[in-house]
């Protein structure tokens, strides 16, 4: 793993945002979540990003969620503000906004839908740098936003002081393990299924979906990595597949995430809001399916886990539109 600074943390929750049947913020599951994967070993929250419902939020329920978020994890936890817009004036207030709410830190998803060039990359990603001290991750995910983030502008960014981590969900390890090499950046996976595959070539850490779920584990798997107990780290990460493949194979991650939770009695509703819905009935049975090939996950009893098809039917319309600022 890097030998720089990492102050971020390294079991990372991608965290869900928990709403109500109407699909506004449930603040009380919120703080109840938060307070349940980092007690179980999260030492990282990541709010309002792709896992967040980040582009149905408001920005004053983003900025909402850093505040909710540090006020609970408080020093257990760092807290990280995801997203945070493919508009680089708007992604820019964001930032300032979260920072005076108390984020430690700031994580930039690649500009998703305007496929600018690199250059527009760089520029994006180097003027929200630019307006904070925070330390920054970039999150390089072309299946969301269109287009990669090039080697060569990954080099590029790394010589801005306040850009300290990239979260790859790009898949490619050979890259991966070139930008270690040369940069002093950190590498957060950014797929669940690949995570112990990324810790093995040198990555500090995860940003994780299933983590919501599961994140004892994944703090076994880290900290097996750590001591260099490959063994062990492989056994939980055999002990996950099929929870993994549950989560994010079938319909999009925060649907199934949700889903699961709202079945565990964790959170109060599995609602996301329009344009995801719930699993269809083929779907719900497919995800039920694996979830019972699960054997053993540490901290999770899926003999309590209880699906409610019909609460997670549809999709919730909330009453104020997330672009609204």
């Amino acid at each position: 793993m890097s030998n720089a600074v990492n102050p971020f943390g390294q079991v990372l929750v991608a965290l869900v945002t928990p709403f109500d049947t109407d699909g506004e913020v449930l603040w009380s599951d919120v703080e109840r979540l938060i307070d349940d994967v980092v007690s179980n070993g999260a030492d990282g929250i990541v709010v309002t990003g792709t896992t967040g419902e980040t582009s149905t939020l408001t920005d004053v329920e983003k900025v909402k969620l850093v505040e909710v978020a540090k006020k609970v994890a408080g020093s257990r936890a760092k807290v990280i503000m995801g997203g945070p817009s493919n508009e680089t004036a708007h992604a820019i207030k964001l930032v300032q906004d979260s920072v005076k709410a108390g984020a430690d830190a700031i994580m930039a998803v690649t500009p998703y839908y305007n496929k600018p060039t690199q250059a527009g990359v760089l520029t994006h990603f180097r003027m929200i740098a630019d307006a904070t001290d925070l330390p920054m991750i970039v999150y390089d995910i072309p299946g969301r936003s269109g287009i990669p983030i090039h080697y060569e502008t990954i080099l590029r960014l790394s010589h801005h002081p306040n850009i300290r981590a990239v979260k790859d969900a790009k898949g490619d390890f050979a890259e991966v393990s070139r930008v270690l090499n040369q940069t002093d950046l950190l590498y957060f996976s950014g797929d669940d299924a690949n995570i112990l595959p990324h810790l093995s070539i040198g990555a500090s850490g995860l940003i994780g979906v299933t983590a919501n779920i599961a994140p004892r584990p994944y703090r076994t798997i880290v900290d097996a990595v750590n001591a260099g107990d490959l063994t062990t780290a492989t056994a939980e990460h055999k002990k996950l597949e099929p929870l993994v493949r549950a989560v994010m194979t079938h319909v999009p991650g925060t649907v199934a995430a949700k889903y699961v939770l709202h079945g565990l009695g964790r959170i109060s509703t599995p609602r996301v809001r329009l344009p995801l819905v719930g699993p269809e009935e083929s779907e719900a049975a497919t995800i039920e399916d694996e979830l019972a090939l699960v054997a053993s996950v540490d901290g999770v009893d899926f003999s309590n886990f209880r699906p409610d098809r019909n609460a997670a039917a549809g999709g919730a319309l909330p009453k104020i539109a997330g672009t609204t600022r």
